[in-house]
C-alpha cells in the first residue's frame, strides 16, 4: 500500500515538473517574440520617423518660401532650414536666394529703372539737388533707380549731405548704390567741398612704389565717405599713363608699370572694400594712351589685342582678383579689341567676350557716363543704353535724358528685342553686391542687418 503511494507521489512530482519546464519554454517562447517585435517595430517605427522629419522639412522650406513670395519684402532674410540630425548639411548659396527672393516680386518697370545710376537732378527735375524731401520721394516711387551719383554741387556741408543720403536711402523701395568720383588727387567731389584727408594724386603714390600707401589712401577715402552714407566709390583709375602731359588721364593713374600699378590697383581696391565702400575699376580696357578726352568726342586707340593684354589689361586683372565689385567700360574705340570703331562701352566683344570671357570677371560692369559727346554724337539715349545692356553691360551710367533711356530699355524688353531673363541677370550680380553684407564669411545668413539700403 505503502509502495502504491509512493509511485502516485512520483508521479505527480514527474508530471509537475514536465508541467513547470513545458510552462518555461512557453514563457522563454513569448518572451522572444514580444522582444522581437519591439525591433521590428522601432525599425518600421524609425524610417517613418525619418519619412515625417523629412516631410516636414520641405513643408516648412515651401511654406517660408511662399510667404516671402508673398510679402514681396525686400529685406526678408532667408532662414536656413531645420537640419536633422545625422543629415550632411546642404549646400547651399544663401545670397543667391536672399538674392532671387529680393527680386521676384519686382515689376518690370522697377526692374528696368534699377539698372540706371543718375543723378538726383535726371529724376527730379529740381536744377539742384540739396535736399531729399517730397520731391525725391515722389521720383524714386516713379523711377525705382539702381543708383544715384553726387556731385560737389549736391554738397553744402557735412550734415546737409549726411541728412540727404540718409533720407535718400530711406526713400528707395530697394537698396540703393549711393555714389561719388572720389579718386584723390584732382578729382575729389567731396574733398573739394569739405574738410577731409587728402591722399594727394595717384601718380605720386605709384612713384613710391608702396602698395600700402595705396592701401591707406583707399580706406582714408573709403572712412569719409562711409560716415557721410555713400557705398560706391567710382575708383580706382586703373589706366596705364607712360607720358601724363600727353594723357587724357595724366595724374590719376599711378603709373606706366602694369605690374606696378596693378599693385597699386589692388591694394586700393582692398582698402576702400575694407572700410565698407564698393570700389569700381575705370576705364576699361584702359584709356591712358588716348590723347583724346571722351567727354569731348570721338577716341581711339590703334593697339593690337596682345598689346593690351601685355599691358593695359593687367591693372584690371589685379583689381578683379583683389576682389572689385564693378568695373566701369570707356567710351574708347579700340577696333584692334573689338574689330569696329564702336565705343568700347557698347562692343559684346569688348565685354562679353574679353572682359567677362577672357577675363572671368562676374560682377557688375556699368558703362562711363552716357552723356559724354562720344555717346551723344553718334547715339540717341535710348539706342545706346539698348546697345550697352546687349553688349554685356548691367547699369547704365548717367544717360544725357534718362526717361529717354528707361523708356528706351523698356521699350526693348517689351518688344522682345532684350529679354526679361537678360534683365534679371544683371539684376543678380546688382544685388549680389547689395546684399552681400547680408551672408558672413562662413556663409551664413546675418539677421542683425542695422543698415538694410547700404
Amino acid at each position: 500500500m505503502k509502495e502504491s503511494r509512493d509511485r502516485e507521489f512520483d508521479e505527480r512530482r514527474l508530471y509537475r515538473r514536465r508541467r513547470r519546464i513545458r510552462n518555461q519554454i512557453i514563457a522563454y517562447i513569448t518572451v522572444g517574440v514580444f522582444f522581437a517585435a519591439l525591433v521590428v517595430g522601432a525599425v518600421i517605427g524609425a524610417k517613418k520617423l525619418m519619412e515625417i522629419l523629412g516631410e516636414r522639412k520641405q513643408s516648412q522650406e515651401s511654406e517660408q518660401l511662399e510667404e516671402m513670395d508673398q510679402t514681396g519684402d525686400e529685406n526678408a532674410v532667408v532662414e536656413p532650414p531645420e537640419q536633422v540630425e545625422g543629415e550632411p548639411a546642404p549646400e547651399v548659396d544663401w545670397l543667391e536666394e536672399i538674392v532671387e527672393t529680393a527680386i521676384a516680386p519686382m515689376p518690370l518697370e522697377d526692374r528696368v529703372a534699377g539698372l540706371f545710376i543718375v543723378t538726383p537732378e535726371s529724376i527730379t527735375g529740381v536744377g539742384k539737388v540739396i535736399t531729399a524731401g517730397d520731391t525725391t520721394q515722389e521720383a524714386l516711387n516713379q523711377y525705382a533707380v539702381g543708383g544715384l551719383v553726387y556731385f560737389a554741387q549736391n554738397i553744402i556741408d557735412k550734415d546737409q549731405l549726411k541728412g540727404m543720403l540718409a533720407k535718400t536711402a530711406g526713400m528707395s523701395k530697394y537698396p540703393i548704390f549711393l555714389a561719388v568720383d572720389e579718386e584723390g588727387g584732382s578729382v575729389r567731389r567731396i574733398g573739394s567741398s569739405l574738410e577731409v584727408a587728402q591722399v594727394g594724386d595717384m601718380a605720386d603714390i605709384g612713384a613710391g612704389g608702396d602698395a600700402m600707401a595705396a592701401y591707406h589712401a583707399g580706406a582714408e577715402i573709403a572712412s569719409y565717405l562711409y560716415e557721410l552714407g555713400f557705398n560706391l566709390d567710382f575708383a580706382p583709375v586703373a589706366d596705364i599713363v607712360t607720358d601724363a602731359s600727353a594723357s587724357a588721364i595724366g595724374k590719376r593713374s599711378f603709373g606706366s608699370d602694369p605690374a606696378m600699378v596693378g599693385d597699386m590697383v589692388s591694394a586700393l581696391v582692398g582698402g576702400l572694400q575694407d572700410t565698407g565702400v564698393s570700389s569700381c575699376l575705370k576705364h576699361f580696357p584702359g584709356i591712358g594712351a588716348a590723347e583724346e578726352d571722351t567727354h569731348e568726342g570721338t577716341a581711339t586707340l590703334d593697339k593690337a589685342a596682345d598689346d593690351f593684354r601685355a599691358s593695359e589689361f593687367i591693372p584690371f586683372r589685379a583689381g578683379i582678383d583683389a576682389g572689385a565689385h564693378l568695373v566701369m567700360v570707356g567710351h574708347v574705340s579700340a577696333p584692334g579689341l573689338s574689330g569696329d570703331d564702336r565705343p568700347c562701352s557698347l562692343s559684346e566683344e569688348v565685354i562679353t567676350n574679353l572682359l567677362r570671357g577672357e577675363m572671368g570677371y562676374n560682377g557688375i560692369v556699368i558703362t562711363d557716363a552716357m552723356n559724354m559727346a562720344a555717346i551723344t554724337e553718334r547715339y540717341e539715349p535710348g539706342e545706346a543704353a539698348v546697345m550697352a545692356l546687349q553688349a554685356g553691360a548691367d547699369m547704365i551710367l548717367m544717360p544725357d535724358d534718362f526717361q529717354a533711356a528707361y523708356e528706351g530699355v523698356l521699350s526693348a524688353v517689351r518688344d522682345g528685342v532684350i529679354t526679361e531673363d537678360r534683365i534679371n541677370e544683371s539684376l543678380r550680380r546688382i544685388y549680389r553686391v547689395k546684399y552681400r553684407d547680408r551672408i558672413d564669411q562662413e556663409g551664413n545668413v546675418v539677421d542683425n542687418i542695422s543698415d538694410p539700403e547700404r
